[in-house]
């Protein structure tokens, strides 16, 4: 694999001072050289009941990623040897790529010979129309990172069968990790023009692994390797681009929802890792059981926990209400207590904390429901719901996901703190499938959920695209049209002043969660990873997202 160093055009003027501080920010812990071992089956777990289906451009959960991620190839991707460094990028099925003068057009270079697993070959027709399908996804089909790309992409052309060209409305130092996002899986074109739903059910990659049993031209569909609620197995793809990788004879993906049963199943050897995490009491439990067979690798984490009041839903299309939700929340004590047994801890906005665009501890206190006065912001919470009318004691259902960590931990403190400005909270909890199916379902499906944004690579303007109009963003999961909202965004998008752009970021923050609360932010996660010391060639990165594909993966000598 060729390495190229992402060297971007930045129109905010501070690509140098932010280049410096991410690499310092996000540096991984490296371990010494070794020389890997061909052979051996990796068991891991995904904390999950099932995926909601195996289309990465629709989805956005872990569960889907984990055990799909080794079938497929991405464009570029995180260089995998250092995941860590949010400006540090590879190429995958690119072989390389450039950027003209004015950034406004980047050109990519695909391998040849590259092969899908039913044979055929990949050529630039087939990235074209994956990306088509992300950025102007078909009636009837979603994208969940449309909004990454709809303003700034102007249009795609393949001009020959390995040149893939990207052309731009704007220079937009967002653009280029965008394209090393874990979920833009690379398809095949004739399948996605017979059928552009044909993903969630089927494969057809050109990653390092291949399903286990099957009919490649099948999508896999008539094999075995994919049982629900159990496990997703895969074994070395035999035309695999890269000739010596992957290292792994295969891999077994085992769900386990639970945190007890992943802990024992890791402990008793029979699983070698949770790629996602685990929390600190536990892996201190672990350590002590383990001793030199464990190893732990920790990362801050580009997660966070929102609650998402849906405003079509009353009494939650009133802002006054919305407001009272937040102001009900001890965010200072909850990450005290929470953090020793969930993997939540950061009180923050909605930028990755310790970013240079992220908000300060001073302007944060300044907005509803982060003040050090907690009594002080329930009474006005209990104002505000007399004001609209909620009478005490009033009763309505929270939605949340079948995940205990960090979901069901999170929902069950939410809950008392509701209680406490008066509000009966019943705890709704469904496993990831009907989960997603409820979030996403429209029509007044839930009045209160558990919503994230849980990205990869940290790019802060894109990232918070999120909160965008329900027309405009496929995450927005709150249900509401805000033009003002957009307007910042698409200002902020465009802006090369950089004391401008904070100050734009630190607007549109301010009525995501303060004058509007579309949203509500509760706690940012933390990511500990503990696993088995003989899986080598794996580094922890900000996402739990990133670098999963297994391509560098090995098993040390028992």
């Amino acid at each position: 694999m060729r390495k190229l160093r992402y060297r971007s055009f930045f129109p905010y003027g501070i690509a140098i001072a932010l280049t410096a501080l991410l690499a310092l920010t996000f540096a991984p812990r490296l371990g010494t050289a070794e020389t890997p071992v061909k052979g051996g089956k990796l068991v891991y777990i995904v904390p999950a009941s099932w995926y909601p289906s195996l289309d990465a451009h629709q989805e956005t959960t872990f569960a889907t990623i984990h055990p799909s991620a080794p079938f497929y190839s991405l464009l570029i991707k995180v260089n995998p040897e250092n995941p860590g460094d949010p400006t540090d990028f590879v190429g995958d099925v690119a072989q390389s790529w450039s950027t003209s003068k004015d950034s406004l057009t980047y050109t990519f270079k695909i391998r040849k010979g590259i092969k899908f697993h039913d044979g055929s070959l990949l050529t630039s027709r087939d990235v074209k129309a994956t990306y088509d399908k992300i950025v102007w996804p078909p009636k009837g089909v979603r994208s969940s990172r449309d909004f990454m790309y709809s303003e700034i992409v102007k249009s795609i052309e393949a001009t020959d069968d390995y040149t893939i060209v990207f052309r731009l409305n704007f220079p937009s130092a967002a653009f280029l990790p965008s394209m090393a996002a874990p979920y833009n899986y690379i398809y095949r074109a004739d399948i996605l023009k017979k059928d552009p739903n044909w993903y969630k059910t089927h494969v057809n990659g050109t990653g390092p692994f291949m399903p286990a049993s099957g009919t490649p031209e099948k999508g896999f569909a008539d094999g075995k390797w994919s049982v629900k609620g159990s496990h997703v197995e895969g074994v070395r793809n035999p035309n695999y681009f890269i000739k010596d990788r992957p290292y792994l004879d295969g891999y077994r993906a085992i769900f386990i929802k639970k945190q007890a049963p992943q802990v024992a199943a890791i402990r008793g050897e029979r699983a070698m890792i949770n790629f996602r995490a685990l929390p600190p009491k536990t892996i201190s439990e672990m350590k002590r059981a383990m001793g030199d067979k464990l190893r732990v690798q920790e990362s801050t984490w580009n997660c966070v926990l929102f609650v998402a009041p849906n405003h079509k839903v009353k009494p939650f299309d009133d802002v006054r209400v919305r407001r009272a939700l937040s102001l009900a929340l001890d965010r200072n004590e909850a990450s005290k207590y929470l953090s020793t047994f969930a993997i939540i801890k950061t009180v923050g906005g909605i930028v990755y904390p310790g970013h240079p665009l992220a908000i300060t501890k001073e302007e944060l206190q300044k907005l509803a429901g982060y003040s050090p006065d907690i009594e002080k912001s329930r009474k006005e919470a209990r104002r505000l719901l007399k004001e609209a009318g909620v009478p005490k004691g009033f009763k309505f259902k929270f939605h949340n996901r079948g995940v205990e960590q960090p979901y069901k931990h999170m929902g069950i403190w939410l809950i008392d703190q509701w209680r406490k400005i008066g509000l009966n909270a019943e705890h709704w909890v469904q496993p990831t499938g009907p989960f997603y199916k409820t979030l996403r379902g429209r029509k007044q499906a839930f009045p209160v959920s558990i919503d994230f944004n849980c990205q990869s690579v940290v790019n802060p303007i894109l990232d918070i695209g999120k909160f965008l109009s329900e027309d405009k963003s496929g995450s927005n999961n709150a249900e509401y049209i805000d033009r003002n909202l957009d307007k910042i965004h698409s200002d902020l998008l465009r802006e090369g002043d950089p004391k401008k752009v904070r100050a734009l970021i630190r607007k549109y923050e301010k009525r995501v969660i303060d004058e509007e609360v579309h949203y509500i932010v509760t706690l940012w996660w933390n990511r500990t990873v503990p696993h088995n010391a003989r899986l080598r060639g794996w580094k922890v990165s900000p996402s739990h997202y990133l670098n999963q594909d297994l391509t560098n993966v090995w098993l040390a000598p028992k």
